[in-house]
């Protein structure tokens, strides 16, 4: 898939899809904490003013504003800075809106470092892990304006609570025509057999064109893009590290807790594989410009190349089955027949009958006689 040039700011498509959302669904209504011009919502708020309330610097109270709403049929979408949602909202969201397994959207701006120059203070880099560990709680982080748009429509329809997680900066357009986002399934953007590249959000386009260049250097990727942290496509990414062995996540993330610990959970049940992760690597950040930022701390192409040929030339070789040496073969030598001759039945002999051995005559010599004195 070729990457659009075409940029729109995801915040941008949020606001422009509630407004149109709202003829639609007639239950929909928007909270926001006093952010309204930078999260987009304004829009909102001017066509539908009697179903947009801004409550103020009180996230708090918004949830529970939200979730009290919700209850009594209407389909809210709360919305500010991602980080200030689930820090300053966490109790609410879930002992209020999870507990109870409300229909409240929780959209998430400026998440990542886009919100760049505020620094570490308006950071989101947790709120992904944090929102998926919650009970009932759908967790989605789109790559793209259309994916945004798309994620809020489903969320609308859903009978539970929804994470969505923006991005304040311009993105390129990368899915417009596509099959449309559909929650739990991945996008399986290439396929190759030498490595599994997995990426949600911003960095998605990055794990495009890394691809590419990995292929002209002979490195076939099987690239799945995973909209839906959770519930993940844990039967996707299966099948993919199955054939690959090898699985590089890809996120604008704490390492921990985010979307490689999703993955990392669902293939050590399924089909454990050898992997590394691309994302913030478990650190507060700073301040500065969003690009350069998302390069200091290894969230760039030129990261993702260098990381996957590592992978993969720690993979190892499958050996080749040795070859027999080779045996001069003797000719067998013929074994003697030895006929066996047919055994003759004895002959029974005739009894000979036994001459009486002949009596030796004996010759008896006569007696010599005594001389007989005359009386005289």
């Amino acid at each position: 898939m070729k990457t659009e040039v075409k940029l729109v700011a995801m915040r941008d498509a949020l606001g422009q899809a509630l407004v149109e959302l709202g003829s639609k669904i007639p239950e929909l209504v928007v909270l926001d904490a006093d952010v309204s011009a930078s999260t987009k919502t304004g829009g909102f708020a001017k066509a539908y003013p009697e179903r947009f309330f801004n409550v103020g610097v009180a996230e708090a109270n918004m949830a529970d504003i939200a979730a009290g709403m919700a209850t009594a049929g209407r389909r809210p979408v709360i919305n500010t800075f991602s980080l200030f949602l689930v820090l300053k909202c966490a109790d609410q969201i879930r002992n209020t809106i999870c507990y109870n397994n409300l229909p409240v959207v929780l959209a998430g701006a400026y998440g990542g470092l886009s919100d760049s120059y505020d620094g570490a203070s308006h950071q989101a880099i947790l709120d992904v892990g944090m929102m998926r560990t919650l009970p009932n709680m759908v967790v989605i982080v789109p790559a793209d304006a259309v994916e945004m748009r798309q994620a809020l429509e489903l969320a609308l329809r859903r009978n539970g609570p929804t994470f969505i997680r923006g991005c304040r900066n311009e993105t390129p357009v990368l899915f417009e025509g596509a099959e449309p986002l559909a929650i739990g399934k991945a996008r399986k953007l290439r396929d190759g057999k030498d490595l599994t590249i997995v990426a949600c959000g911003v960095p998605v386009v990055m794990a495009m064109e890394a691809a590419e260049r990995l292929a002209k250097d002979g490195i076939a990727v099987d690239l799945l893009a995973v909209a839906t942290v959770k519930p993940i496509d844990a039967r996707a990414l299966a099948a993919s590290a199955s054939k690959t062995k090898t699985v590089l996540v890809v996120e604008e993330h704490n390492i921990i807790g985010g979307l490689g610990g999703a993955v990392a959970e669902a293939l050590g049940k399924h089909a454990p594989a050898k992997m590394d992760f691309i994302g913030i690597q478990d650190r507060f950040t700073e301040s500065g410009e969003y690009n350069a930022l998302m390069k200091k701390y290894g969230i760039s192409v030129e990261a993702i190349v260098e990381k996957a040929k590592a992978l993969v030339a720690a993979k190892p070789v499958a050996k080749a089955p040795a070859a027999m040496p080779a045996v001069a073969v003797r000719p067998v030598a013929k074994k003697a027949v030895v006929k066996k001759l047919a055994k003759k039945k004895p002959v029974a002999k005739k009894p000979v009958a036994k001459k009486p051995a002949a009596k030796k005559v004996v010759v008896k010599k006569p007696a010599a006689k005594k001389p007989i004195r005359k009386k005289g």
